[in-house]
């Protein structure tokens, strides 16, 4: 049987590179693309088809910062497939960005102006709010939905003849320090992408020691720096047109600048040919690019504590039974 490959926001950026490039890869899967809009969806297929026709691409519709949306397409799912193969956690949000261009003077003053424009440290923050289910928006949709969603295909994801994968889009401005367990949601601080990231990090790590057992693995993986609809929004279009010259430039030294959906998508297409059993669930595999253009995948391990991991997911445990208890509706 063709394996069923899942795609959380593939109507565009990495999310739709990814979906041509695994086609691209093995034309017999079954693919399909989750978007956050019945529209969108319908649309995306037919980009997808339009260069692959023979492809097998079905669409859900799913808005991973509504966990009623979430529960609806988790059964949808259930109803439509026996088993999931891959599931490439990709959709999420940056709401409301800005650059702290104060900060960014000084790291060219300092020296680390290099390390600030990889990882976006100290010079890109974000205004979160709270969405319909009273939780901190950037982390419902990043992190918390794609974890209920998990929750809720186990049966389609474990115990299958072959292994299930999760593969979770991080970031390298994934970092401990805008993290706090105390604060997971992020409510209080100004790093909300930055956090829900490096959340995502801590909970792919507690997945693999919980349910690879049961036959799931679960990767996380950074596309780099791209060009997509979340990276135009943090500056004007004009800007950004007078500093494309520049990241280019940038690139012989800061591999992580991928620059294009297609190239960040490397690391995905990477780990989709990879044997899971034999990868290390402490590593981030990260897109690079050459200064001449050539894509490859570069393992960093993760600055992650496992004991924190653990606390965390226990955390995770105890929202999504507060929060599922008005919803029990949806639950089968």
């Amino acid at each position: 049987m063709e394996r069923v490959v899942l795609v959380t926001g593939a109507s565009g950026g990495v999310g739709l590179a990814l979906c041509q490039r695994l086609l691209e890869e093995d034309g017999r899967i079954h693919l399909c693309i989750a978007c956050r809009n019945a529209q969108k969806s319908e649309d995306t297929r037919d980009l997808i088809l339009a260069t692959h026709p023979a492809a097998q691409v079905s669409t859900v519709e799913v808005d991973l910062g509504n966990l009623a949306s979430v529960l609806r397409v988790a059964q949808e799912l259930r109803c439509r497939f026996q088993r999931l193969d891959l599931v490439y956690l990709n959709a999420g949000i940056m709401p409301n960005p800005h650059v702290n261009f104060k900060a960014l003077w000084h790291g060219l003053l300092t020296g680390k102006v290099l390390h600030m424009l990889t990882t976006a440290e100290g010079i890109m923050t974000q205004t979160d709010r709270l969405n319909g289910d009273g939780l901190q928006e950037v982390f419902a949709t990043n992190l918390f939905g794609h974890f209920i969603l998990v929750r809720q295909l186990e049966s389609l994801l474990c115990g299958n003849e072959k292994p299930s994968r999760l593969i979770w889009t991080s970031s390298s401005n994934a970092r401990k320090s805008a993290f706090s367990l105390s604060d997971y949601q992020h409510a209080k601080g100004q790093e909300s992408y930055s956090s829900s990231k490096y959340a995502t990090d801590l909970t792919s790590v507690v997945l693999n020691r919980k349910f690879n057992e049961q036959g799931l693995y679960s990767s996380v993986v950074c596309p780099g720096l791209v060009m997509s609809n979340m990276t135009y929004r943090i500056l004007p279009v004009f800007l950004w047109k007078l500093l494309m010259p520049i990241m280019w430039l940038i690139r012989f030294f800061a591999k992580t600048y991928t620059l294009t959906p297609y190239n960040g998508a490397e690391a995905h297409v990477w780990l989709f040919k990879q044997k899971p059993e034999c990868l290390d669930a402490l590593v981030k595999y990260h897109s690079c690019t050459s200064g001449l253009g050539k894509n490859y995948v570069e393992p960093r391990k993760m600055d992650v504590d496992e004991e924190t991991a653990e606390k965390f997911y226990e955390k995770l445990l105890e929202l999504e039974k507060q929060t599922l208890e008005k919803y029990s509706d949806l639950i089968d």
